[in-house]
């Protein structure tokens, strides 16, 4: 007999209910429901960053990483905007991505977020790109109009992210919220190009802030994040777009769908891809920071823990425990059942994956586990692992 498969560094098996990414495959333009698995990261040339002013609460000025951030509506988010006015604001900074590979060819979106007289960086989902990964094109299409050709800067797989550089300059950069203040019920507006329909505007509402979600993979690896799950209707093609709030400023990048069947959630290109009013956006404090990162390196960092779980009847179950390691340090031991990261619960594997990773390398976290049927705390300063 075979000796079983060696467990996955804080990863699991895909769930059932996992969710692909909504890009939409354009062969000659037909439409189809189709999507992209992510797949392997396409690295380019890393350009170093400059800062840009950022406004911050009270109307303080400060640096971000090279992006614009607008923190005015923190710590409470404003509810009472409007979505014409939001959809005005953020409209010219959405882009669509045409991709042409050896094999196929597909429509994503994307945001433009750092723009200067040398050219424009636009923000995406990484399986958007992936196609031209061997002797593909990208072009990338403005909302005026106008097009140019597109090279990648960085991308990371396991965050499903990437940016691309063109050529044209002094467009306009979108600004990013802080997604950690949004809360259930808050309005949000996606813009992009679902089935190839550029300048597409919905609305909903926040429906979830912390949804671990998991998507295919092919052999490039695995994409799991906490998600902000929404209602706005997000289908093939919204992969790479921004999701708003009522200022007009990114709180997530659209990412994926979940598609309904006759044995439940299943993957999109099955049955039903289209939009079933529950989509999952990539929170713009943990996209903004891969951004700034690809641009400046082309590689990303994740925070790292350092164990290899499986589900738990109530958390997740720690397997091995790597030396050396935050957890290894924090005193974690196999057998360990994590139920609780910072303020969030843990009910699986997955969760506990996605809240690791929605933190930043070196961050101190507050874990908590049980162990021999009584529970404990423990404070946990993460790691980094580079993609």
């Amino acid at each position: 007999m075979p000796p079983p498969p060696a467990p996955p560094s804080e990863q699991v098996p895909a769930p059932a209910t996992a969710a692909e990414p909504p890009a939409r495959r354009r062969p000659s333009r037909v439409r189809e429901y189709a999507i992209v698995a992510v797949v392997a990261a396409v690295i380019g040339g890393g350009i170093g960053a400059a800062t840009v002013a950022w406004s911050g609460s009270g109307g303080s000025s400060g640096t971000a990483s090279g992006l614009l951030f607008n923190t005015s509506a923190a710590p409470q988010p404003k509810l009472d905007g409007s979505i014409p006015a939001a959809a005005a604001r953020i409209s010219p900074s959405v882009v669509t991505i045409d991709v042409t590979g050896q094999q196929q060819a597909d429509t994503g979106s994307g945001v433009i977020i750092r723009s200067s007289a040398d050219g424009s960086y636009v923000l995406t989902n990484n399986h958007v790109i992936a196609a031209a990964a061997s002797g593909g094109s990208i072009t990338v299409v403005l909302a005026d109009g106008r097009s140019a050709s597109a090279t990648v800067t960085g991308a990371d797989v396991s965050d499903d992210l990437a940016v691309v550089k063109i050529g044209l300059g002094n467009l306009t950069a979108a600004t990013f919220a802080p997604s950690s203040t949004l809360i259930v019920g808050q309005s949000v507006v996606a813009v992009g190009a679902p089935l190839g329909l550029s300048d597409t505007v919905t609305a909903g509402i926040v429906s979830n802030t912390a949804r671990p979600v998991q998507t295919g993979s092919t052999a490039g690896g695995q994409t799991v994040f906490d998600a902000i799950q929404t209602d706005a209707a997000i289908n093939p093609g919204n992969s790479g777009g921004p999701l708003v709030n009522l200022n007009g400023d990114v709180v997530g990048i659209n990412a994926a769908i979940a598609t309904a069947g006759s044995g439940g959630l299943q993957l999109p290109g099955q049955s039903q891809a289209g939009n079933i009013g529950i989509g999952f956006a990539i929170p713009s404090d943990e996209a903004a920071r891969i951004a700034a990162e690809l641009i400046a390196t082309g590689r990303a960092t994740h925070a790292m823990l350092g164990v290899t779980v499986t589900d738990a009847p109530r958390g997740a179950a720690i397997r091995t425990v790597t030396p050396g390691s935050p957890a290894a340090s924090a005193g974690l031991q196999p057998g360990d059942v994590v139920t609780t990261l910072g303020a969030q619960r843990i009910g699986s594997a997955d969760d506990l994956v996605a809240a690791v990773r929605s933190h930043a390398p070196g961050q101190t976290v507050k874990l908590g586990y049980d162990r021999g049927g009584s529970s404990h705390t423990v404070s946990v300063h993460l790691g980094s692992s580079a993609s």
